[in-house]
């Protein structure tokens, strides 16, 4: 019983932490920049949850909420690129290309949100995924020194939908390790202008 306690803790506390601070797209408030993190291509082209995480981005930003996109996932090989293949698939939803900054070394979720602040600058942001992700995200931002507001992506209760749920268990334990110890992420590399340059576009 005690271990099923200590478990569940890293959950009780990311919901705690980010109560109130996720909300469908509708209700999302206005931020500078939205992010939105890689979820797997299939084919070269984004998996069906990463599509509904960049439409919702679009949405936001034709709709104003914020004035840039920063699209951080893997490419750890060279066939393997998600943020090119995210940034396509926003192009083809009409959002200017000067408007779209990729991170090539999102590799989980702290990664992205410590490159977010420490090599891009990013001091407040909208953060788009699913529902059973966005709260972890939330959490780790806040940890990165982002101040971060969660944009909860609806998708069908499918079997990827209870898997994604079953994996936060553990990777709750893990953010609670990371938010603890703020480790630098795998690969860090110099500041990069290019969120300055998307928000001084417009």
């Amino acid at each position: 019983m005690l271990l099923c306690v200590l478990a569940l803790l890293p959950t009780t506390w990311i919901r705690l932490t980010t109560d109130g601070r996720v909300t469908p797209a509708a209700e999302a408030p206005h931020a500078p920049v939205a992010m939105v993190f890689g979820a797997g291509l299939r084919d070269g082209e984004p998996s069906r949850y990463l599509a509904s995480r960049l439409d919702t981005a679009a949405d936001l930003y034709h709709g104003g909420k914020v004035r840039a996109l920063l699209l951080t996932g893997d490419n750890s090989r060279v066939d393997y690129d998600e943020p090119t293949a995210m940034r396509d698939h926003l192009l083809r939803r009409g959002v200017p290309a000067d408007r779209i900054v990729l991170d090539y070394a999102g590799f989980d979720t702290w990664a992205s949100c410590s490159r977010a602040k420490r090599v891009f600058g990013v001091d407040e942001a909208l953060l788009v995924s699913q529902a059973f992700h966005v709260p972890r995200a939330v959490a780790l931002c806040d940890a990165a020194g982002v101040r971060a507001h969660g944009v909860s992506v609806a998708e069908a209760r499918n079997a990827v939908w209870y898997a994604g749920h079953l994996r936060e268990l553990a990777a709750g334990v893990k953010a609670g390790l990371e938010a603890t110890f703020t480790p630098d992420p795998r690969f860090l590399g110099p500041r990069e202008p290019g969120i300055t340059r998307a928000l001084d576009a417009g």
